[in-house]
């Protein structure tokens, strides 16, 4: 055959590129065996370690290839996600150098509000909240204006610089801004350590994907991650000059309590503990009040009874507890101004660690020449008198200034412990963001369930694996050798590639490669049942080869590239796990065209051109289907009874009863709790129903559903779900400790409970969806699902050059989406795992259609082949002939990924379990909507005006004559 030594030497070079970026990985992997075998004898570990592997060109050291391993997941090896979102109202704030003006501060407001439910950038919706503002005011503003963009800022705008130009050159100067926070960020990654962190941009948002394999301490990386380091020194406003405001408060909260969203019995006064006040601070309040206080401060009524003196004070609490009140923490009045600016913002140039002169922690800090100047003239200001420094929001020292500091040196004190300064080093050192970030979305995912999925994952994975085998070798003989061999190379191929391009392997990923192999299989089968054809049809073997390969070419390229086309779709619109799926599934399909067709070519004919045989059936296999022909097309109508009656069913089910959408779709946190015997999950789910109650008392969405087995419990809810600051999050995982603890251990811990290993009970994996990324999530899931549809609807029109063909593929494949979409919408309070709507489900849906699209091309190509080959037939033979010739390939396909699927619903762990399902469904009635709706529709409308333009037999024998 032509280009068979090109193949051949491909072949090789991919080979030997794949063998040397998977070598790491074996090498790493059986180090750490032997280090676990050795554990304890710390001299034998060492020994170990320091191992070496002579690979003649290289050696192999065990450092170095734990670095270029293949990366897993963070469901095949634990760890933390989180996606941070820069705040681009303090970017533009800062740009307008915290203009006051009203229009401005308006359209800010309401761009806030347009951002809740809207899939555009901040800076976009704020441009148009701005125009619409502008106008309504009828004040014509321009974006050059000095009191808006045209400003010392933003040099480049001069007074005569257009809108549009403006709003280019702030879309610019945004955009680097947040590069400088992806900077940041991974700088304060590496000091926390982390192995083989992953840190994105995501493309047209100001959002940061990192991923950290291995981490634990949650609260650890959030607090490093959202800290801004802006740090700030402020005046501080003393008892005297609030006390009277705080009299008024106590006043009203008497009177006007509920408004302020407290009980009217709370003794506001009381509650701020004046008396032990030993600090520069207004209060000192006990922990559990801290709330209260909050709700006060900040309520509409509060904030209004505000008097002139302290209308711009902004109420900030300490760092920490002071050693002296452990249970107790101070508020501090910051005087401030209408921009909320402050004094002394400056960069810190160097940060490190010190002791002062009673041997306290503290950290010492050189200041940049900015910084330094207005520090000088602060502290000249403020000479006996105390000055707040503060980082983010809050106060971690407020003395008093003795004299002025004139050289950019200062201190910070805040009963330190020798870590917590450690880390303040490392936030200041790696540099302050230009804007705050707040998690928006996270997930953890704990050591022991990580281990589990890599055992589910690789067991369903082998049994997949020998199904295949043993099926494809039964069916096909020699030639299922071949295609064996095929796919173990193509297998081999698809993990080098993902390990040379440095991409992550994750539980979803795996599937994408189990799938892979059941399209390789499809390949195989499509080949060799045109060979077998050719066979029956009185060819030699070597021909019968030949042909064979070429007549299934034609739809062996349709199927895939309309398969490709569905996981470029998933690529796009998908995030994490769904991408890792989206990517392997892309590798396979190129892979398998390679493997399936071109080199699997190559070893075939190689045996045949020296005179060797080889089967491409056994002897129960040689004659089934061969003589098999159904009279779909007369049957069809039957099926669209059928279709209606289901689709009618399932249509209803999702208008009345709806759909469990997950926290993907809504926002919202999950927490997968392990426990040490079984639990009932309604109980629980009724105790932690009166712990999670909002401000007003209402009671927030709560389910826990049994997960995997009786002692595991999946519990969601919405309980703070618009509040994404650490806190929240910590106060949550308390309550939840709380609500369950009478069903966990005695003696476990809050900390012990949250991050649970093998040896204890506790929360072995949590996800958080802030709302806005839950809109965006949605959003780009209608958008794939109406992309796929689009995109295969115009290949199919393209390949095949009639409309009629597209609407019979578009029509099956919504067909299969309805049919998915009812039965959970029928069965997610009855099933016992997880039929939840969320971007798992989307990407199970695009797999299914990417997967029944298929199914259709390999029936439409052989109905092109026919239009051409046989025009002695009516239509409807025609159809009928060319769907029960591919009868042998549907049917083979269709089991072998249905016995895949299988094992890795039942073995793949529990959470593949509802997609796997929607996979089985999608599967199940793609086949059928291939044959009953596609084929059936496309007939229907090719044949309206056409049926006189055939001749020949009919499926009912009766002659037609022709017209012309």
């Amino acid at each position: 055959m032509q280009g068979k030594g090109l193949i051949t030497i491909v072949a090789i070079v991919l080979g030997l590129i794949c063998l040397n970026e998977l070598l790491p990985t074996w090498y790493a992997s059986k180090i750490e065996s032997q280090i676990e075998a050795a554990k304890g004898n710390e001299k034998e570990i060492k020994r170990i370690k320091e191992d070496t592997l002579n690979l003649g060109y290289t050696k192999l050291y065990y450092s170095k290839a734990k670095d270029k391993e293949m990366k897993l997941g963070l469901d095949l090896k634990g760890g933390i996600n989180v996606l941070l979102e820069i705040n681009q109202r303090d970017l533009v704030n800062d740009l307008t150098n915290y203009s006051t003006n009203p229009v401005l501060i308006d359209a800010l407001n309401k761009t806030d509000e347009a951002q809740k439910n809207s899939t555009k950038s901040y800076i976009d919706n704020f441009f148009e909240q701005f125009d619409a503002v502008n106008k309504a005011k009828g004040t014509n503003l321009k974006l050059a204006d000095p009191e808006l963009f045209g400003n010392t800022n933003l040099s480049e705008i001069k007074y005569n610089t257009t809108d549009e130009q403006v709003k280019s050159i702030v879309k610019r100067r945004i955009d680097l801004s947040v590069g400088t926070a992806f900077e940041v960020i991974r700088t304060r990654i590496d000091k926390l350590g982390a192995i083989q962190p992953n840190v994105q941009r995501v493309p047209g948002t100001a959002r940061i994907s990192v991923e950290m394999p291995g981490m634990k301490d949650i609260d650890k990386v959030k607090k490093m991650l959202q800290t801004s380091a802006k740090l700030q020194f402020w005046e501080v406003q003393q008892v005297p000059e609030i006390a009277p405001y705080f009299q008024t408060l106590t006043t009203m909260v008497a009177a006007k309590g509920d408004s302020m969203g407290v009980a009217k019995n709370v003794n506001f006064i009381n509650l701020l503990q004046l008396d032990k006040l030993r600090t520069n601070g207004v209060a000192n309040v006990k922990l559990s009040d801290t709330a209260v206080v909050n709700k006060i401060l900040n309520s509409k009524v509060g904030l209004a009874l505000r008097p002139a003196n302290i209308k711009y004070t902004q109420f900030m609490w300490g760092y920490k507890p002071e050693a002296t009140s452990p249970d107790d923490l101070v508020l501090y009045a910051i005087r401030s101004n209408i921009n909320q600016k402050a004094p002394v913002d400056g960069a810190v140039e160097t940060a490190s660690i010190s002791y002062d002169e009673l041997g306290r922690v503290v950290v010492d800090m050189q200041m940049d020449s900015k910084g330094a100047k207005d520090w000088k003239t602060l502290t000249e200001k403020n000479v006996g008198k105390p000055v707040a420094v503060t980082l983010d929001n809050r106060v971690y020292t407020a003395p008093n200034v003795v004299n002025a500091i004139p050289n950019g040196r200062t201190q910070i004190s805040g009963n330190f412990s020798q870590e917590e300064a450690k880390e303040l080093v490392d936030v200041l050192g790696a540099g302050k963001l230009p804007a705050g970030a707040k998690v928006v979305q996270a997930t953890q995912v704990g050591p022991s369930l990580g281990q589990e999925s890599i055992n589910a994952g690789m067991i369903s994975f082998a049994i997949a694996f020998l199904i295949i085998i043993v099926y494809i070798i039964f069916y096909y003989g020699g030639a299922g050798v071949y295609a064996v061999i095929a796919m173990v190379i193509n297998l081999f191929y698809i993990f080098g590639i993902m390990d040379s391009g440095d991409f992550t392997l994750t539980l979803p990923g795996i599937a994408g490669i189990v799938l892979t192999m059941a399209m390789a299989v499809d390949t195989n089968v499509i080949i060799y049942e045109r060979t077998k054809e050719e066979l029956f049809a009185g060819k030699s073997i070597l021909e019968a080869y030949k042909d064979g390969f070429k007549h299934a070419l034609s739809a062996i390229i349709d199927g895939h590239s309309t398969t490709l086309l569905t996981a470029v779709v998933l690529f796009f619109f998908g995030t994490g796990p769904i991408k890792g799926f989206a990517l392997t599934l892309m590798i396979g399909i190129v892979m398998t065209l390679f493997t399936s067709v071109l080199l699997s070519r190559v070893m075939i004919f190689s045996r045949l051109n020296k005179g060797k045989h080889l089967s491409v059936w056994t002897p129960p296999t040689k004659n089934l289907f061969r003589n098999t022909w159904i009279d779909f097309i007369g049957k069809r109508k039957y099926a669209y009874i059928i279709s209606a009656v289901l689709t009618v069913i399932c249509i209803f089910s999702m208008v009345t009863h709806g759909f469990k959408y997950g926290i993907d779709f809504t926002g919202g946190r999950n927490y997968v709790v392990r426990f040490d015997k079984p639990v009932n999950a309604n109980d629980v789910e009724e105790k932690l129903v009166k712990l999670f109650k909002t401000e007003d008392g209402k009671n927030s969405s709560v389910e826990a559903k049994t997960f995997g087995n009786a002692n595991q419990l999946k519990i969601s809810t919405d309980y703070l779900i618009e509040d994404e600051s650490l806190k929240a999050d910590q106060t949550i995982e308390q309550k939840l400790y709380e609500g369950l603890k009478g069903d966990l251990p005695a003696n476990i811990t809050l900390h012990d409970f949250k991050s649970a290993d093998k040896d204890h009970a506790g929360i072995i994996s949590s996800e958080k969806v802030g709302p806005t990324v839950a809109d965006d999530i949605q959003t780009h899931g209608i958008l794939a699902v109406v992309a796929a549809l689009g995109g295969i609807f115009l290949y199919i029109l393209f390949r095949f050059r009639k409309w009629q063909f597209s609407l019979g593929a578009v029509a099956a494949l919504f067909h299969d989406a309805v049919i998915i979409l009812g039965t959970y919408s029928l069965l997610h309070k009855y099933m016992p795992f997880n039929m939840e709507i969320n971007q798992d489900f989307i990407a199970a849906i695009l797999t299914v259609l990417g997967y029944s699209i298929n199914d259709t091309v390999i029936i439409f190509d052989r109905i092109r082949e026919y239009l051409r080959e046989k025009k002695s037939l009516t239509l409807a033979g025609l159809f009928d002939d060319s769907i029960s010739s591919t009868l042998g390939r549907t049917f083979n396909t269709s089991f072998t990924t249905i016995l895949v699927i299988l094992a890795i619903f039942i073995f793949g762990g529990d959470n593949l379990r509802g997609f796997m399902f929607a996979m089985l469904i999608g599967i199940g009635f793609g086949t059928y909507s291939s044959i009953f709706i596609a084929s059936a529709i496309a007939y229907d409308f090719l044949k309206k005006g056409k049926e006189d333009e055939v001749h020949g037999k009919t499926t009912s024998d009766k002659e037609v004559l022709a017209s012309k």
